[in-house]
């Protein structure tokens, strides 16, 4: 594929993801925000900031140096980023004390997307290499908040839909994070920080 092609499909890729993002988000976010009035949970509220604030990074992020032509990395991108929209507010749930985890990784996705800034990326890109504040204890720290929120969220909110959804969203999650490891691993700045900080999502763990 010549470079023009390829600039043209990636462009048509990024209107496609900017087209979905905002109905889902939109039945998203009207979902949580009327389970927190009617509620007063707070989990549902931090969530619903969390992803609001994802979107937004996602609609006004930079275009990058270098990005992933490749359709699977594209495809997964999209499902695993969309999936975690599907989850909904239940009125029941195994661990409720759960929702505690919930306000807490929203709380660090909200960090953690500050700390990014526009460097924001739905598939592998290369863009400005982020290496201080919680990217200076894991690699994809943005991950790891989202594997303790959406594991929190389903614990207090379990249903069938909501645990398909989370073992969906998760799955695409961690390929995703490979993907983009094996990407970003040709930069010799992120080879670099690979060997500084060793640990994926949990730091001494993985």
């Amino acid at each position: 594929m010549n470079t023009m092609a390829q600039s043209s499909s990636l462009n048509a890729a990024h209107v496609v993801a900017n087209l979905l993002m905002a109905p889902l988000w939109g039945w998203f976010a009207y979902r949580h925000v009327t389970a927190f009035l009617m509620t007063n949970e707070w989990s549902y509220l931090f969530l619903c900031i969390s992803e609001t604030l994802g979107a937004a990074f996602f609609l006004v992020r930079k275009y990058p140096d270098s990005v992933s032509a490749a359709p699977f990395d594209w495809v997964i991108a999209v499902l695993g980023t969309f999936a975690p929209l599907l989850l909904g507010p239940a009125q029941w749930g195994v661990v409720p004390i759960a929702k505690h985890a919930v306000v807490i990784g929203a709380g660090l996705t909200i960090l953690g997307m500050i700390s990014l800034n526009r460097s924001f990326a739905l598939v592998a890109a290369k863009r400005e290499i982020k290496t201080s504040g919680m990217y200076g204890f894991v690699r994809h720290p943005l991950y790891a908040s989202y594997l303790l929120t959406f594991t929190g969220y389903v614990l207090a909110n379990t249903t069938s839909e909501n645990g398909v959804a989370y073992v969906f969203a998760m799955g695409c999650m961690f390929v995703r994070m490979f993907r983009e490891e094996k990407h970003l691993a040709h930069d010799p700045q992120y080879a670099a920080y690979m060997q500084q900080v060793r640990y994926r999502v949990i730091p001494f763990v993985f």
